[in-house]
């Protein structure tokens, strides 16, 4: 195929394509760059006939593989070299993979591997206010040998965590592109191995820099990527996965050899001037890398399309601000946001029709004609080949030159939106610096009006309304067990569950627009994410609360930090619903005016605290930094101009801390109060410890027993851990102790001697009332002692007569009582029914009595008296919700033996209390 464009004018060309038999070539104008064969994967081809003229155009053809003379493949512009990266070496290929992409490389650390492409569009696109890049990040499972774990087992949508890698290496690299570069550009990242022990992701964003770097896109400076962790109190570059299982800090930095672009991550209320010395120490690592980049690009890179750059004429900057300069200064002096909002907009509206009348403005559709295109001719004899005076001659393709009718000096509809947004900007930084004070009137480092409440949805489990200025946030807490757990599929091979999780939700009606509502953005995934690791580290272990949290924040007003609304919102809303949270923490973002000197100031950058819409599009930096008064928990910086410097990032970090404190101390005047406690609605849990060997007694076949339990109690769930750690998830207190009763039994060991009380069975000398014959053998019964705990009457001590089978006694399904005598080494129960029947009036006159003096109790004959269900709490002291088990505590009285009350006492204070470990008897 042929594309062909246009000489002059780039951005309104039309291209055109044409079928070619022989070969495939790219026609670009004579303005753009011409690409050496010793650079890169493209050359030169000239095409100028001996006879013709200067040439208008030039022609990019792809350079295909070589053939080595054994007759192999050969790839001679393959480079391999090895740049540092942190406390190692990361290896860096080139011209082996992906040799029609713009660039591509393949960077190896350890045994992971991140291939990299480039690819931009040859024609740009129309101009606009954001750079056309667009970056994918996949972790392929065949990184790891396996496939993935859904139904479809080819990789689909991007999961969350590629969507933060993707703004990973998406936001360092957009401020280093030059501005009115519209050429679509695309970087397509894979993981293409994984060792487990190298992480891809700072990896990945190094990578994109070096084929960034490379490529023929005219990026400024190079970039790199690090992780710092802070371990052991020494700071780590790119430290393994396992090292940071123990760091209190991850901090991902990116930069250039000389400024910061970006840095994200999370620490345990890590200090501020921590955070400087952690920010340094990854800047060291990045300018060494970047160092090596630059020496790359400089040797293997491919020269830069710098003509493809298109600016607004300056004449237009001067018809924009003659029209709209005054009522400008006024529109942005408008406090409410929608009222500004508007107002800018008409200004703009009549700024464009005034240009428009005045013959300024480029008419589209009339723009651009046939005339003004080359033509391709095809001359279908080739046998003889007539090349005419002055055209190019290319196997069967001829390209006849003809001039270009001269284009007037006019603009376009997009270059006067674009100039007036930049001169609004201008304006409302100049207002800023020269007046001291911003669009509502605050000073560079006020807080706007704070307002919050909780319980506002008496159904949700916590709920809590935080308003800032025009930024509103509805937090909602949601508490379930490990089933409402996040699972995350991802290339460590073992599947990771999420017991916390923050979702962020942006309608366009926050911003009072119309728009679509689906699936979640990168916007949203990586605001979500950004709060949620700042509430992470302020919630308890699962051991002192043992539910899974889901918080939804969903942004109700927006104007300017709306992710640190969510924390403030989701704060209270965990305290609403009685999470018992280390401490209360809020979150700030922190804008800047970068270059003062331009608009009357001593030329230091400005920073500004709680920026809003206005100033965060117009502004240079945009530092959102989470914590308490002690330190951060979680932070998020990026940079639209060539970067800043550490001084520069501790004073926004110094006035950051001095903003939240102002806001938790307005957080601490919420009314109504968070409640500080769980719902009536809320799902209660219980945990129980039993013996790790009872746990698949508990399970059953195929979960047949614990089904069952789930049945007959009516809880909601039971989760087993195979340390013998049982939760019992109810919504209410009767099901939750039928569950737990039911348990206690299945896992209790009892032993010969002893008295108990359990699940509405009085056990007292071993005694058993109303238990239920659930089946039948040849040599006894199977009784039911306890719900699940089954013990065997031998056919022999089912009665004082002879039986030959069971039957013909008893039934399935009759009660009867049973007395325990023995409990085997495996613990299997032996009962007796002959053991509680009356002795014979022989047996009473055969015994001998006790000598005088003697212990008359080892030898007098003794009855049992069943005490009724009526009065057991008062015989035994014990409740039908707990486990407790007594001595034998039976006394001799004059006109028969009866059992003495036990003491209750000791029994009151243990109810309600956790069953550690196996149940035994004491």
């Amino acid at each position: 195929m042929y594309m062909l464009t246009s000489p002059s004018n780039a951005l309104h060309s039309t291209p055109h394509f044409w079928p070619i038999r022989r070969s495939r070539l790219l026609l670009r104008p004579r303005n753009f760059p011409r690409f050496h064969s010793g650079g890169g994967n493209f050359c030169s081809l000239s095409l100028l006939s001996a006879r013709s003229g200067p040439s208008r155009f030039r022609i990019r053809a792809l350079a295909g593989p070589e053939a080595s003379e054994d007759g192999g493949l050969a790839f001679p512009n393959h480079v391999s070299v090895k740049i540092p990266f942190g406390n190692r070496e990361i290896l860096v290929e080139t011209g082996l993979m992906g040799r029609q992409a713009s660039s591509a490389v393949t960077v190896t650390d350890g045994e992971t591997i991140v291939y990299t492409s480039v690819c931009l569009a040859d024609v740009p696109s129309e101009p606009s206010d954001f750079l056309p890049l667009y970056v994918h990040y996949q972790e392929r499972f065949s990184a790891v040998g396996r496939t993935s774990g859904g139904f479809f087992k080819r990789e689909g949508r991007t999961k969350d965590h590629e969507v933060l890698i993707c703004r990973l290496i998406d936001r360092p690299l957009r401020p280093t592109m030059p501005k009115g570069f519209y050429n679509e550009t695309q970087i397509l990242s894979w993981v293409l191995s994984y060792d487990g022990l190298h992480a891809p992701d700072a990896l990945a964003v190094t990578s994109a820099g070096i084929a960034v770097a490379l490529s023929e896109v005219p990026n400024s400076k190079a970039v790199a990527g690090v992780r710092v962790g802070l371990i052991g109190g020494e700071f780590i570059v790119n430290p393994t996965v396992k090292e940071m299982e123990e760091s209190q800090l991850d901090l991902f930095l990116a930069g250039t050899d000389s400024a910061i672009l970006t840095i994200e991550g999370y620490s345990n209320f890590l200090p501020e001037e921590m955070l400087v010395k952690a920010v340094k120490v990854g800047q060291d690592a990045v300018q060494a890398t970047c160092t090596a980049i630059e020496a790359l690009a400089k040797k293997y890179g491919k020269p830069k399309m710098v003509d493809a750059i298109r600016l607004p004429p300056p004449e237009l900057y001067k018809h924009v601000k003659e029209l709209a300069g005054e009522e400008l200064s006024k529109a942005l002096q408008i406090k409410s946001k929608i009222a500004r909002r508007k107002a800018i907009t008409s200004l703009e509206e009549k700024v464009l029709t005034i240009l428009t009348e005045k013959g300024y403005v480029i008419d589209e559709a009339a723009f651009g004609t046939t005339e003004a295109q080359p033509e391709l001719l095809e001359d279908e004899d080739e046998d003889e080949e007539v090349v005419p005076e002055g055209e190019v001659d290319q196997g069967d393709v001829h390209i006849r030159p003809i001039p270009r009718k001269p284009i007037p000096l006019l603009f376009s509809e997009v270059d006067v939106k674009l100039v007036f947004k930049e001169v609004s900007s201008k304006l409302l930084r100049r207002r800023i610096v020269e007046g001291g004070k911003r669009s509502d009137g605050r000073t560079p480092d006020g807080i706007r009006p704070i307002n919050s409440r909780c319980g506002l949805l008496p159904r949700a489990h916590g709920s809590s309304l935080f308003t800032r200025g025009e930024t509103q946030a509805l937090a909602v807490v949601t508490l379930g067990d490990k089933q409402m757990a996040q699972r995350i599929d991802n290339l460590e091979g073992s599947d990771e569950y999420k017991r916390f999780y923050l979702q962020y939700t942006f309608p366009p009606s926050s911003v009072g627009e119309v728009g679509r509502i689906g699936a979640p953005g990168r916007r949203e995934i990586g605001h979500g994410t950004l709060a949620e690791r700042a509430l992470e580290t302020i919630l308890p272990g699962d051991d002192d609360f043992p539910y899974t949290i889901r918080v939804e924040s969903t942004i109700l007003e927006s104007n300017g930090s709306s992710s640190m609304a969510s924390v403030c919102g989701g704060c209270l809303a965990l305290q609403d619903a009685g999470v018992p949270v280390k401490c209360s923490v809020a979150g700030i973002a922190m804008g800047m005016v970068w270059d003062t000197e331009e608009f009357g100031g001593d030329g230091s950058p400005l920073i500004l605290s709680d920026i809003t819409g206005a100033e965060d599009a117009s502004g240079d930096m945009d530092f959102k930094v989470a914590g308490n008064e002690d330190g951060v928990t979680a932070f998020q910086m990026d940079i639209k101009v060539g970067g800043i410097t550490l001084d520069i990032m501790e004073k926004a970090l110094i006035q950051a801390k001095a903003g939240r404190r102002h806001i938790l101390a307005e957080m601490a005047k919420c009314s109504p109060p968070p409640m500080l406690s769980l719902s009536k609605y809320a799902p209660l849990i219980h945990i129980m410890k039993v013996h790790p060997s009872k746990v698949y007694s508990l399970i059953g076949s195929g979960g047949k027993k614990v089904k069952s339990i789930i049945e007959e109690s009516g809880v909601e769930a039971i989760d087993m851990q195979d340390d013998g750690t049982v939760k019992i998830m109810a919504n209410d207190i009767a099901s939750l102790e039928r569950a737990k009763a039911i348990i206690s039994g299945l896992t209790m060991v009892p032993a010969v001697g002893m008295s108990l009380f359990l699940h509405n069975h009085l056990i007292r000398n071993l005694h058993l009332e109303n238990c239920e014959i659930k089946s039948m053998a040849p040599y006894g019964a199977f009784v039911e002692i306890a719900p699940g705990r089954e013990g065997l009457c031998h056919v022999s001590e089912l009665s004082a007569e002879w039986l030959a089978k069971p039957e013909d006694a008893y039934n399935i399904g009759d009660r009867i009582d049973v007395k325990l005598i023995e409990v085997n080494e495996k613990g299997q129960l032996r009962l007796s029914v002959r053991a509680l029947l009356p002795e014979s009036e022989s047996d009473k006159d055969s015994q001998k009595q006790p000598p005088t003096g003697g212990d008359s109790t080892k030898s007098s004959p003794r009855k049992y008296v069943n005490p009724s269900l009526k009065d057991r709490a008062a015989t035994t002291g014990a409740s039908g919700d707990e486990l407790v088990w007594k001595k034998k505590d039976v006394g001799r009285a004059s006109g028969g033996d009866k059992p003495m009350k036990s003491n209750s006492s000791g029994n009151e204070e243990d109810r309600g209390s956790l069953v550690n470990g196996e149940a035994t008897i004491s």
